[in-house]
């Protein structure tokens, strides 16, 4: 699992077969209860890019899925947006990855 320390999600996604992000934010509670399960996720799916994207810290990279509450996950596979969604159940978010993991 990564955290995005520059505005470039869009390269990640570009450069990188399968991408999981999630959207996330310093003062989100939930953000901060579904991290150890994001991570859990990156660690069974390894070759599968796992990303924290601050919300609030890069807006570029916030305008490649539809973030309107906190978290977001969202899922890319070559290059392109394949779905999200918002939550904080694991396993929506499960079901989420597995859509883009399992092909």
């Amino acid at each position: 699992m990564q955290t995005l320390d520059q505005d470039n999600l869009q390269e990640i996604v570009g450069n990188n077969d399968k991408v999981v992000v999630q959207y996330m934010a310093s003062w989100c509670g939930n953000c901060r209860l579904m991290k150890p399960k994001f991570k859990k996720l990156s660690a069974e799916n390894e070759d599968t890019v796992f990303i924290l994207v601050d919300a609030e810290k890069f807006p570029e990279s916030r305008k490649l899925a539809t973030v309107d509450n906190l978290p977001t996950f969202a899922t890319f596979k070559g290059g392109s947006f394949v779905n999200q969604v918002q939550t904080n159940k694991f396993e929506n978010l499960k079901d989420l990855v597995n859509e883009v993991t399992s092909n």
